[in-house]
């Protein structure tokens, strides 16, 4: 009776290996069609989707959706409607690549800290937009804080070079205030590799396009410009 079970155990482990090598063999062959059909484009990740034969393709930051074949693709908005209710499937997937992106580059933002820290926003500034500097003001009244800003010049000719000063200060957090309170750094900073075009590269990824962004840790967008008991509603969400 025991030889029988072991030999159905293997079996169905047989069967299981099986399928899952013929998957990654067909997810090996959709990759490379998609690639070679976008040359210019890195094929980040494919999933398979539980409904409909569609496969969900991230393409260099961006979302899609094609056959088992590559032979059609869909760019948009997918919802899952078989639950009572509907299920926004590519924003979840959007979330996550936004937390992906955030918590494996905190070196390149500006880490500021009130408080026990505990709650973590990430922001996306120019330090010449109007807008970062009332959001300052609103996170200066909230406590037990951590908040990495992402330093994006965007606006002006010479963001960049404000930019530089502030990441190249002795202090990069009080050089942030004196530019969002003041709106000019102090000090004179030697110069030093600012990680401006990976944040570029950042942004991009997650289709900002105006400052501020700001976002959860779990990569949910809350917006731009918030005041401060918006942003605690959030967390209190989260």
């Amino acid at each position: 009776m025991i030889k029988r079970w072991v030999l159905v155990l293997a079996a169905m482990l047989a069967l299981v290996s099986s399928g899952a090598r013929a998957q990654g063999a067909e997810d090996a062959q959709l990759r490379k069609v998609l690639q070679g059909k976008f040359p210019q484009m890195t094929v980040d990740s494919i999933t398979r989707m539980p409904f409909g034969g569609l496969f969900e393709v991230i393409l260099s930051g961006e979302i899609v959706y094609t056959d088992a074949k590559a032979e059609y693709l869909l760019g948009g908005t997918l919802y899952d409607l078989r639950a009572e209710q509907p299920r926004n499937v590519t924003q979840e997937t959007q979330q996550k690549i936004a937390a992906r992106t955030l918590t494996s580059s905190h070196e390149n933002a500006i880490k500021m800290v009130r408080g026990n820290g505990k709650r973590v926003l990430y922001t996306f500034e120019d330090p010449n937009c109007g807008y970062c500097r009332k959001l300052y003001q609103e996170l200066a009244k909230m406590n037990n804080i951590t908040v990495y800003t992402y330093l994006v010049p965007i606006l002006s000719p010479d963001s960049a070079d404000k930019s530089r000063a502030i990441w190249c200060a002795k202090d990069r957090a009080k050089a942030w205030d004196q530019m969002m309170v003041k709106g000019a750094v102090a000090e004179k900073s030697k110069p030093c590799d600012a990680p401006l075009e990976k944040n570029a590269l950042a942004a991009k990824r997650l289709n900002i396009t105006g400052t501020p962004a700001v976002y959860l840790a779990n990569g949910q967008q809350l917006g731009g410009y918030l005041p401060a008991d918006k942003i605690e509603q959030a967390f209190a969400r989260k």
